[in-house]
This record gives structure tokens, sequence and C-alpha cells, in this order.
């Protein structure tokens, strides 16, 4: 019985985020935006002095009405291709490859300006998929969508109700596709040492997986609940009663 409580109980060291977080505050942040990735759907929306003359430009027309929901805003923008491009109005393909959506937007305002299309055009890019997968020990695992440029892992995972109390802290996975090429990291969120890491900002299509604590792994199979033990305590003595008699 003992053994079992010794493999139930987790420390306090396993189970404190940012231990060591003092040592990380007043530190500079730096803001990555991600580059644009197969199957990325893109808002762009083209803006000049005569609104009239950007329509062709607009797909759908004009898509600067903000009662659309995201759904319809995500069927009505632009699908980036496996090989990096988008067919747009009039330009035709466009290669977003090696590009953030700020960097596609100048290239594309450019594009409008050197080819005598628009005078003096606004540009504004936004990816409209951006989701991250969060699964393992967490209250609420799934895939969550978000709007912001950047957000942070603890901002992810809070989208998932935090990690229960048997999620194992100090060995976060996170999966990322970067172009082309599959990452793996683990992180170790009992320290403050992954603030200042690539992984401190989640980009979209993230994989995030908790794993189960080794108090956890070590009592599965075991008897779940105090409950349960004390049930098959009292089984067992009254066989053993029965037999004595």
């Amino acid at each position: 019985m003992c053994c079992l409580f010794a493999c139930s109980c987790v420390s306090k060291k396993e189970i404190l985020y940012l231990q060591d977080a003092e040592a990380f505050a007043e530190k500079d942040i730096t803001y990555t935006n991600s580059k644009i990735q197969p199957n990325d759907v893109l808002s762009v929306d083209i803006g000049a002095l005569i609104p009239a003359s950007t329509i062709p430009y607009n797909k759908g027309g004009n898509s600067s009405s903000g009662s659309s929901s995201v759904e319809i805003l995500q069927l009505q923008g632009y699908l980036v291709s496996e090989e990096l491009t988008i067919n747009f109005p009039v330009l035709g393909i466009l290669s977003v490859k090696d590009k953030t959506t700020q960097e596609f937007a100048l290239y594309l305002k450019n594009l409008l300006e050197t080819g005598g299309h628009l005078k003096a055009p606004t540009v504004d890019v936004r990816l409209l998929n951006a989701k991250v997968t969060i699964l393992g020990e967490v209250k609420s695992p799934g895939t969550f969508n978000f709007t912001e440029q950047n957000i942070t892992l603890l901002q992810a995972l809070g989208y998932a109700g935090d990690l229960t109390i048997n999620g194992k802290r100090d060995d976060i996975l996170v999966m990322r596709d970067e172009l082309g090429i599959r990452q793996i990291s683990h992180i170790d969120l009992t320290s403050a040492e992954w603030l200042e890491s690539p992984y401190y900002f989640i980009k979209p299509n993230d994989v995030i997986v908790i794993n189960q604590n080794d108090p956890k792994v070590k009592t599965a199979g075991y008897i779940p609940s105090l409950t349960a033990l004390l049930g098959v305590m009292t089984v067992s003595l009254s066989l053993v009663l029965l037999l004595t008699n």
C-alpha cells in the first residue's frame, strides 16, 4: 500500500512552471513572423485613393466588409498551393515562397505600383487559418484557431485548459513543419530557459504533445483510486477470515 502511495506522489519541483523565471526578467523579446506555408489561407485586401479602381484586384469585389464570418472569409481567401503559389486576380500566379505575410504584402504592393496597375495602393495580407494542435495530458485537447500574429507556448496551452496534474511538465514535445522540414523540440516548462528559444512563440500548424508524468505511468494498470484499494483490501480481509474460521 505504501508503495502505491509513493508512486502516486508528485514533487513540487515537477509541478511548478518557470522556477527560475527571475533570471530571465527584463529581457528583450524578439517577435518573429512565420513564413507562409502550403495550405495556408490568405486574406488579401487591396486599397487605393479611388476605391472603385481596386475592385478587379479584390477577390469577390471589395473585401472591406467586416460583417463576414471567419468561415466565409476562409472560403473567399487564397489557398496556398504545395508549390507555394496563389492565383491572384489580374496578376496571375504569384509566389509566396520564403515570405511572411508582411513581406508578401510589400511584394504585392510593389507589383501593383511598378506595373502601373494602381497608384499608391495599400495592401493588407493576413493568415485566416492559423491553428495549433494540443494533445495528451491537458484538460481539453484539440485543435485551436487563433487570429493573433504571435502567441506564446503558454498561451496555446491556455487554450487547452492547461496541463492536468498528470502532465509531464519537464518534457513538452513540440513538432513544427517549416519550409518542408520537420523539426521536433523538447521543452522543459519547469525552467525559464525556453523563454529565449525559437519555441517561445507558437507558429501556425505546430503540434504540442504532453505525455504522462512518471508517477502516472508507474500506476498504469494498478488500482486507480483509494476507494478501489480499500474495496480490494476489504474483500481480501473477508476471504482471509472465511478461510481461517
